[in-house]
């Protein structure tokens, strides 16, 4: 699930660009990186992640694709991947995360629409994540609302910066 945030929050990353005389709509295109995740409920706790970032966000006019590391450390790859036990697979693999979908912007809110993704979960039909985000510069705070099974009871808050 951890996966499916992450990807969503770097979604929502949106700058505010302003025009002479009237400002200009919102924009998420570009390439995005994640610096720090705010966990609520019984066990909150706030990451704050070190360069280099292990996630990027990739923003087109109409889709996204995400990739991300969700460890706290180093992972290591076993010596001979053809003789890894499914531990050391699963440690190498567990932590890594890919998703890429289409996207919606209405007001304050970014809808997320998987089409692929590690996760077989978040492909399913009518799969989707909506997050109420506040943008301020190249910096965009991004909080979970909903997803197909409806609100999200411990919302975790993304901080994220346009890197491109």
């Amino acid at each position: 699930m951890r996966q499916c945030l992450l990807v969503l929050v770097s979604l929502g990353v949106i700058t505010h660009h302003e025009a002479a005389a009237q400002p200009k709509p919102a924009s998420i295109q570009g390439v995005w990186q994640v610096v720090q995740i705010n966990m609520t409920g019984a066990s909150p706790r706030t990451i704050s992640i070190p360069e280099p970032r292990p996630n990027l966000t990739i923003v087109t006019a109409r889709h996204y694709s995400h990739i991300q590391i969700e460890s706290e450390g180093p992972r290591t790859a076993p010596s001979d991947i053809a003789k890894a036990t499914a531990d050391e697979l699963r440690a190498l693999w567990g932590p890594f995360g890919g998703e890429a979908g289409t996207y919606e912007l209405t007001g304050n809110t970014i809808t997320t629409h998987p089409i692929v993704a590690k996760n077989p979960a978040m492909m399913a039909p009518g799969a989707f994540m909506t997050l109420a985000f506040k943008v301020q510069g190249d910096t965009v705070w991004l909080t979970e609302q909903r997803n197909q099974r409806g609100p999200i009871a411990s919302p975790t808050t993304f901080k994220a910066v346009r890197v491109e």
